[in-house]
């Protein structure tokens, strides 16, 4: 990616604007220069705009003092941009690290021990067999009930019938699944094995690279793209004997359900999107068009499209799954994570890919087990009756559920703190992502260009003072703390899926959840995020409802395993969309 290169030597408005991040005062300034025009910034006594802006006052002559410093910063700013231009896979010196010093975190030992349930016989009709959970599917592969290939087929043959109804896949890789699934069926038949996820055909969120299949991340300037690698977890699924049938949607750049070629599809009701940025990972599983999806989460594109479509998605613990090869939004945020039809699919998927890899400086050296008879033992679960007070009927059966089941309930309660400031670290960092676009005009490329799109947050993003960033880091570190104090005396937290802030809090924490659909309910269909607003006057229809598990450092085994239950207790799966 190339980068504009500035070589005024005067401090004029372009320069000024675009060295904005240099520094707080100096990104204040830029909105001072932006008010008069083409004017250069004339005189120490300008800065008094920049003060009001950051809330600071200073007299006179500290003004003319930093006033006397401000082109050597924009000169570092020049320099930079124009000697040392980044790339998006350019992590940064600093990495965030989850897990608190002076905490201990168990070792885990890499071992999964699935609830012992039959896989039952192998349904007659294709579409029995392509909503089937995967455990069930990878019994049958293991047991020669059902070969690679023909469950390879029966979703090729969905995924050409209903993609490009809900507009869920960039790229299918029909030739090179077919190779991979006959692989995998000769390798069985030599006895080798390679777990679970032999010969299960799956589908790729199109932001991890894969080695000359386009790569486009959804948006206008890369649809292009053709990596030369792939990412580490596209080897590692290959590894695992997994059949990649193709790269599904995404909302450009991560956000939203809106890429390049149109608007992604909730397959329980197409009058309006999927939610995202995981749409097409939803979309596709929650209509049976693979064995299981990956998505990434940054703030919510796992837990939001999987509440929409109706799918169960596991967002893992911070640094767990490596992100080596994918395009970076928010290095301190972005994490991968499967979308299922099953909790207990998630232990197989997070098995396969967990682990450290070098390409990625965040990831984390720590095992992951899981056993169902075992995990969900003696669980203290949090909770609010406040966030229940006006939540659904749903949600108030799972939480009547989780307490006849017999679990010891833990009222908790979240101290008002600001927790929306913590946004900030994500605008900057995605501003840092893609500082190219902003500079080389290309975020124009990209077709939402609304108040709250990515150009517009991007630009803004330079004028935000560096201090600030700063302060916002050290605060989320608080946070951390606060919510670790909370988990010394719950192991799973439980809320209506958007309660309390929740969502944004453990994100930033790096702590783990688990969304998983309960049952269907009425309600008005979703207004999107992007297109026109549907009426409010229509009426409410059948959709899917889900709640979400907020777990402990690395524990995803107890959410995997209250989910489970819950999920046997609730039977979603009875519910298909009908398409």
């Amino acid at each position: 990616m190339s980068v504009k290169k500035h070589t005024p030597k005067t401090l004029d408005r372009r320069a000024f604007l675009r060295s904005a991040a240099a520094t707080g005062a100096v990104a204040a300034t830029g909105a001072v220069l932006a008010q008069e025009g083409n004017a250069p910034l004339e005189k120490p006594a300008d800065l008094n705009y920049a003060e009001k802006i950051l809330g600071l006052t200073y007299t006179d002559d500290e003004r003319a003092t930093i006033y006397d410093g401000l082109e050597g910063v924009v000169d570092r700013v020049r320099l930079r941009r124009a000697n040392a231009p980044l790339q998006n896979e350019d992590a940064p010196a600093l990495t965030f690290d989850p897990r608190l010093p002076g905490k201990t975190y168990p070792a885990q030992e890499n071992k999964i021990a699935l609830a012992n349930r039959s896989a039952g016989n192998l349904p007659k009709k294709d579409e029995d067999i392509a909503f089937a959970p995967l455990w069930k599917q990878s019994e049958w592969i293991r047991t020669g009930k059902i070969s690679s290939v023909r469950l390879t087929e029966i979703y090729l043959k969905r995924i050409n019938e209903l993609a490009p109804k809900l507009e869920c896949f960039v790229t299918v890789m029909a030739d090179t699944a077919r190779k991979e699934a006959q692989m995998a069926d000769r390798e069985m038949s030599a006895d080798q094995y390679r777990g679970p996820l032999h010969g299960i055909p799956y589908a790729l969120k199109d932001l991890a690279d894969t080695k000359g299949v386009k790569t486009t991340w959804g948006a206008e300037p890369y649809k292009n793209r053709v990596p030369d690698e792939d990412a580490e977890l596209v080897i590692r699924l290959r590894n695992a004997g997994a059949v990649l049938l193709g790269k599904t949607t995404l909302g450009a750049l991560a956000y939203g359900d809106r890429w390049f070629g149109g608007l992604t599809r909730n397959p329980w009701n197409l009058e309006e999107g999927s939610s995202g940025s995981s749409a097409g990972s939803a979309s596709a599983t929650g209509a049976g068009l693979c064995g299981f999806s990956i998505g990434t989460e940054t703030l919510g594109s796992i837990v939001s499209p999987s509440t929409r479509c109706g799918v169960t998605g596991l967002r893992p613990t911070f640094g767990r799954i490596p992100r080596s090869g994918a395009m970076a939004l928010c290095w301190s945020l972005d994490k991968f994570g499967p979308i299922c039809r099953s909790t207990e699919d998630t232990a197989l998927v997070l098995a396969a890919l967990n682990g450290k890899d070098a390409g990625d400086p965040s990831s984390l050296d720590h095992g992951f087990n899981y056993n169902a008879e075992t995990a969900a033992k003696g669980l203290r679960i949090g909770y609010n009756p406040a966030w229940f007070e006006n939540a659904t009927d749903t949600d108030k059966a799972v939480l009547k559920a989780i307490k006849d089941m017999g679990f010891e309930m833990v009222e908790v309660s979240l101290p008002d703190m600001p927790y929306g400031s913590l946004i900030t670290t994500l605008e900057v960092e995605g501003a840092a992502a893609f500082e190219e676009l902003t500079l080389t005009d290309r975020d124009n490329l990209l077709k939402w260009q609304a108040p709250q799109a990515w150009p517009n947050t991007f630009r803004g993003a330079h004028f935000l003072s560096a201090v600030e960033a700063l302060q916002v880091d050290r605060f989320r570190r608080q946070v951390m703390e606060m919510m670790d104090g909370i988990y010394e005396k719950v192991d799973v937290i439980i809320s209506p899926n958007f309660a309390a802030g929740l969502l944004l809090i453990t994100n930033y924490t790096g702590t783990p959840s688990l969304t998983l659909p309960i049952a269907m309910e009425k309600r008005q269909v979703t207004q999107r995020i992007h297109g026109p607003e549907l009426a409010e006057d229509r009426a409410p229809v059948d959709l899917p409802h889900t709640i979400t598990m907020w777990g402990n450092m690395f524990r995803e085994d107890q959410i995997i395993a209250l989910g489970r239950l819950l999920e046997e207790k609730f039977r979603f799966d009875k519910n298909r969309p009908s398409l």
